[in-house]
């Protein structure tokens, strides 16, 4: 656990301390969180240092995103690495003014914060398409553990649209099994 809450620390390190090339990507106009809370799988992603250290590869990982009191959104990470060891990290969000809550700022260890932008949504919020501003963080979500492929090529063909590169992407084993569920 404590390896995935670092490794959580250094994306949010990097989102906030690389600048963008280029005009940022486009976001959704608007994401209603009520709908959006609950358990998100991952499809694919593009490869990461705190999800991919040696030793330590994410498989059925999930995120469950829940409303809390204080107006912020809880955040819960949560991967099985190849050995069947589960690590969680445990964050929170909250949605920038003026942008619809597509775009979020999430931290797993305060002060540190890091961009989480919505760049893609089913209009019936089965899959999103999630990434960074400066693009080097890039993931398929989806509300079950398997993902139509058109539904992918949707996900695929905005993400290639706003400047991020497909073929980045890897898939993320998802085991029939329940062992990504909070």
């Amino acid at each position: 656990m404590t390896r995935l809450l670092a490794s959580a620390l250094l994306l949010l390190l990097a989102a906030c301390s690389t600048a963008p090339s280029g005009p940022p990507p486009a976001t959704v106009a608007q994401v209603d969180l009520a709908r959006y809370a609950g358990i998100w799988f991952e499809i694919a992603r593009y490869p990461n240092s705190f999800q991919d250290a040696p030793g330590q590869v994410c498989i059925a990982t999930s995120a469950t995103y829940t409303a809390r009191p204080d107006g912020q959104i809880g955040v819960i990470n949560r991967c099985e690495d190849a050995a069947g060891q589960p690590n969680i990290a445990n964050g929170s969000a909250y949605a920038v003014d003026g942008t619809g809550n597509a775009k979020l700022r999430v931290s797993f260890f305060w002060p540190f914060y890091g961009d989480y932008w919505v760049l893609g949504l089913d209009p019936d919020y089965r899959w999103a398409l999630v990434g960074a501003p400066n693009r080097k963080y890039l993931w398929v979500l989806s509300r079950t553990r398997a993902m139509t492929e058109a539904d992918y090529a949707a996900a695929t063909a905005i993400a290639a649209r706003e400047g991020f590169d497909p073929a980045r992407l890897r898939r993320t084993p998802q085991p029939s099994s329940n062992v990504a569920t909070p």
